[in-house]
């Protein structure tokens, strides 16, 4: 069994989430934005379907990109290389953050939905509002091609979605974001759970407990001052690769 959540509930500790389904913390009627800066502070999130009431996880162990283990491999950096050469390409930050969201909800090949609903996207959009939730996106032309969104805290980011309409383009915004959190010296990105996907690029598992503790220092450090790359576009953030 898991805690139902009233409003005013906090929430549980991580330790107390179960084995099966690995990390299932605890379940809420509504998705209140205060708990869910409260939850990634403490290396929680919300994952659920559209029939679900909100779910909260944690689960143990956990998939983490460090900055400094990204792999590229030969046919990305040719399409790094390529991009940042193109003239038609743009690198833009916090540009279209919705979109960004709509476009990572879109149906795709042997998924028969999303979870990424009408409340994950209002309460993400107030984050992005906020400061705390951020975009990367490919363009061509005046057309989105790519991107990813997340949240960031402290020294910390937590990557949440990312699609492609081009060949490479989540990874070449994921190599930009990367590039610009080496710049600030961040040293994770939390990607939650295990997929082929991710290990391809360098995600590991470490443990909850090892997770926790390096965000709980991570979270209490200065910002990244986002504001600083989101002024123009920055195909300079693939020049490094």
């Amino acid at each position: 069994m898991i805690p139902w959540l009233e409003a005013a509930d906090p929430l549980p500790p991580v330790e107390s989430a179960l084995r099966a389904p690995n990390g299932l913390l605890a379940a809420s009627e509504h998705l209140d934005v205060e708990r869910l800066i409260c939850a990634y502070r403490r290396g929680i999130f919300p994952w659920y379907g559209a029939e679900d009431p909100v779910l909260w996880w944690s689960p143990d162990p956990r998939m983490v990109l460090m900055t400094d283990a990204f792999k590229v491999s030969r046919s990305l950096r040719k399409s790094l290389r390529r991009a940042a050469r193109d003239d038609q390409v743009a690198v833009r930050l916090d540009h279209a953050f919705e979109h960004v969201m709509r476009a990572c909800a879109e149906p795709r090949p042997g998924q028969d939905g999303t979870w990424i609903s009408t409340e994950i996207i209002t309460a993400y959009v107030e984050l992005h509002r906020r400061g705390l939730a951020h975009s990367i996106e490919i363009w061509r032309s005046d057309r989105l091609v790519g991107g990813l969104y997340g949240v960031s805290l402290g020294r910390v980011f937590f990557g949440e979605s990312m699609f492609s309409r081009e060949a490479d383009a989540s990874k070449i915004a994921l190599a930009a974001l990367v590039q610009i959190l080496q710049e600030q010296r961040v040293r994770v990105i939390d990607c939650q759970q295990n997929t082929r996907h991710l290990a391809s690029l360098g995600a590991r598992e470490i443990s909850r407990a090892e997770f926790c503790s390096m965000l709980r220092r991570a979270v209490a450090e200065t910002a990244v001052p986002w504001k600083r790359y989101s002024d123009a576009a920055r195909n300079d953030l693939l020049s490094g690769y």
